[in-house]
């Protein structure tokens, strides 16, 4: 069984959603299985920054989970054009990983969602992709293939999922931004079968 890691940041729920909906196109892969990871909020106070296991959701990533992965999915909200600051410390403690070459040849891909629909989506997803790349990791796009590309008329980039969220966090993941994460998780689980073979 390929296990595909799926890796987020959310403050609102908006990227939590997209992940499960980028999991839940995983799962529709024979032979790949999804593993929702997050990771802990970054405060000036490390010591009361965040518990040990969080409250809900899923589970704190482990450098373990990112070396036993068959690919990788990454998402997070946008903060002024690139990745929360989380999700950025996370990969920032990955040198022993990059180092030893455990995510080259991985394929990745990532997610992200806005508060405004011009909130610098394509610069989040570019931006996420560096330490990837960094890393040797294979990025997996969406292709225009995929139709909704053409006709969304909130999130979806051929960079990866997107999603218009509002400024107030209230805006539900749109149909064709949730078809963009269900076909990006099954695209990259057939990636990551194709390359194991």
């Amino acid at each position: 069984m390929a296990e595909i890691l799926i890796l987020y940041y959310s403050v609102g729920g908006s990227v939590r959603r997209m992940a499960e909906l980028v999991a839940e196109g995983v799962e529709r892969v024979p032979g790949a299985a999804a593993r929702l990871r997050t990771v802990p909020k970054v405060a000036p106070v490390t010591q009361s920054a965040a518990p040990a296991v969080p409250p809900d959701g899923a589970p704190y990533c482990e450098l373990r989970d990112l070396e036993s992965c068959a690919a990788l999915a990454l998402g997070s909200p946008t903060r002024f054009g690139n990745m929360a600051a989380p999700l950025k410390h996370f990969l920032d403690g990955t040198s022993v990983q990059w180092l030893s070459g455990a995510l080259a040849g991985k394929p990745a891909c990532v997610f992200t969602s806005t508060g405004s629909m011009h909130g610098g989506q394509e610069t989040t997803l570019l931006s996420m992709m560096l330490p990837l790349l960094h890393h040797g990791m294979l990025i997996v796009g969406l292709p225009y293939t995929q139709a909704e590309l053409m006709s969304t008329r909130s999130g979806g980039t051929p960079y990866g999922p997107s999603h218009f969220a509002g400024a107030a966090d209230d805006q539900p993941v749109a149909d064709a931004e949730r078809l963009l994460c269900i076909a990006q998780g099954k695209r990259l689980a057939e990636t990551a079968l194709k390359l194991a073979r």
